[in-house]
């Protein structure tokens, strides 16, 4: 089977459980997911099968969109509420207060990734060091906000929603600690559902109880999706049978004989057609004028 299934993994689940499921569920051996989430968010969790594995080193960076919930007057070490409360303080913030940091965290920024995460430093993950109790300096990266507001704020209860749209890599409970940092007051996620990753929406995820009863009933196929749809912001370009026959033997097509390019830069990815069939993705050397082979999608 080949293709994407969007999982709405629950909370609880490690995106390693979503996989094994999927696994179990479709009988597909070659299966792969495309970032993991936290086992207490829920979600948007693309995971790819058969030939789709091959794209899991070449996803565009199309931007995530969460919604965060969280809650002020609590830090803990793991900056949600799974973590060991670290500090507590009443807090009388306002929606308006909340609004006037929020400039802060749009666009490009650097955000120093936390000890409770997968990042590795010289060669130990971070997580595994923490849970020893020990604390290393981490160098900030660069990450990009698209967007973020606050869509709801109980000031009686210091609870609150924001909505965030930003690059791969960022992490949102380093946003809501910051925020309480900003604010003086402490703040920690309190749960977190991914609504868009990888161009897939919830509208296009499929639950676990339901991709199980489907998985025995039938009918789980609608929710397949095709190979090429996890890399539909590259423009597309069709080729020949001669060109489609070269393509699959690794060789690159001159640029000359293709129609339909809309760049001829050097490194542009396009999607490759054979007919109705995709084929792969090609990359153009504009040194040589030709498209080389970036990668195959054709099952063997």
């Amino acid at each position: 089977m080949n293709g994407i299934i969007i999982i709405d993994k629950p909370s609880g689940f490690t995106s390693f459980d979503a996989v094994a499921v999927v696994r179990k569920c479709l009988g597909e051996r070659k299966t792969g997911h495309t970032g993991t989430l936290d086992p207490m968010a829920t979600g948007v969790l693309p995971i790819l099968l058969g030939c789709a594995t091959k794209a899991q080193s070449l996803l565009p960076d199309s931007g995530k969109e969460y919604e965060a919930e969280f809650k002020l007057g609590i830090t803990t070490d793991t900056l949600d509420v799974t973590g060991k409360i670290l500090t507590r303080q009443n807090s009388d913030i306002t929606a308006e207060q909340i609004n006037a940091v929020l400039p802060n965290f749009r666009g490009n920024i650097m955000q120093v990734p936390p000890m409770y995460s997968a990042v590795s430093k010289n060669g130990v993950r971070l997580y595994e060091l923490a849970r020893k109790g020990i604390e290393t300096e981490r160098e900030a990266r660069p990450i990009t906000v698209h967007s973020l507001e606050l869509l709801s704020f109980d000031e009686q209860d210091q609870c609150g929603k924001l909505k965030i749209m930003c690059s791969k890599g960022t992490y949102v409970r380093v946003i809501c600690d910051d925020i309480g940092k900003l604010l003086g007051c402490g703040c920690v996620l309190t749960s977190l559902r991914r609504t868009y990753a990888c161009g897939y929406t919830l509208e296009n995820a499929v639950d676990i109880d339901t991709l199980r009863r489907l998985s025995a009933e039938g009918g789980i196929e609608k929710y397949i999706k095709s190979v090429d749809s996890i890399f539909r912001e590259y423009d597309s370009v069709n080729v020949t049978e001669k060109q489609a026959v070269r393509f699959n033997n690794g060789g690159a097509l001159s640029l000359s004989l293709l129609n339909g390019l809309k760049s001829e830069d050097d490194g542009v990815l396009y999607r490759v057609y054979g007919g109705n069939t995709f084929l792969g993705l090609g990359v153009v050397n504009s040194e040589k004028g030709e498209l080389a082979v970036k990668k195959r999608f054709v099952s063997e």
